[in-house]
């Protein structure tokens, strides 16, 4: 089943209001926005947007928990707890609504918590740093190498780093150029040689990449022109980091990448 019969189903049944029903059926098209990797269309042009073609099935899938919890990450900072929550809460219950009739077997928002009103855009405690060292002695690709250690030594915003381009590295490779938007970001000089491999022989264009071509209509300043890639979102990296960390985290479940930034 697609999965936007099954929430035409789920709001066929659930005895909601025409108001409640146009909410509902808003959050369920983001969450299947997240569950194909894709970011969502914002603002007024989310309201009307169409859910992306997604088998019911991929909800069961092993990358579904993970798509998910870096999706809600992503939520909470860009429309603030409350919102978020309650996009969880619509989820749930439609997951509940699925697995009763036998549609979906799992609940892959187990593992998400919801969050408390007063941290509206406060991080998680920090790793300490024996778990964050852990991280960085990690076998991963160039990228997440890059990313981790940047996201460590500097302190900085996620998003921030996230939105740098290979022309904001200073030449000395230990900084960010004092043009480049907001305060320098610093690192030092093993991390600063992590991100000029990873820049090697671009000149220009986002810093980031994600692993695939960038879609049609993307933006010129999210695209590589050397690669055609497009830039890397947070919710990708955060959901790589949450599965990477899998084995390091007691609980199992990965940790989120903003617990790597320094107290």
């Amino acid at each position: 089943m697609e999965y936007a019969v099954a929430v035409d189903r789920f709001l066929a049944e659930a005895g909601l209001s025409a108001a409640s029903q146009r909410v509902y059926r808003i959050a369920l098209t983001t969450w299947a926005w997240m569950l194909v990797e894709r970011e969502s269309p914002v603002g007024e042009s989310r309201r009307g947007a169409a859910a992306p073609v997604v088998p019911l099935g991929l909800v069961d899938s092993d990358a579904a928990p993970f798509r998910l919890a870096a999706g809600f990450a992503a939520r909470e900072t860009a429309v603030g707890a409350r919102t978020a929550n309650r996009e969880l809460a619509i989820l749930r219950s439609a997951l509940s609504w699925w697995r009763a009739r036998g549609w979906v077997a799992s609940d892959p928002t187990v593992g998400i918590r919801r969050r408390a009103m007063s941290a509206v855009g406060a991080g998680a405690e920090p790793l300490s740093e024996e778990q964050a060292r852990a991280v960085l002695r990690l076998r991963a690709p160039l990228r997440e190498q890059a990313l981790w250690h940047a996201v460590y030594d500097s302190g900085g915003g996620i998003e921030r780093i996230l939105a740098l381009d290979v022309s904001d590295l200073d030449p000395s490779g230990r900084r960010t150029r004092p043009g480049a938007a907001g305060p320098a970001l610093h690192w030092r000089p093993a991390t600063g040689r992590l991100l000029a491999l990873l820049a090697a022989g671009r000149p220009s264009g986002p810093l980031f990449l994600t692993d695939r071509r960038a879609p049609a209509g993307t933006p010129a300043r999210n695209r590589c022109a050397v690669t055609g890639r497009a830039r890397l979102s947070y919710r990708r990296a955060a959901e790589v980091f949450g599965e990477a960390t899998r084995e390091l985290d007691e609980e199992g479940r990965g940790w989120t990448l903003r617990r790597l930034r320094r107290g």
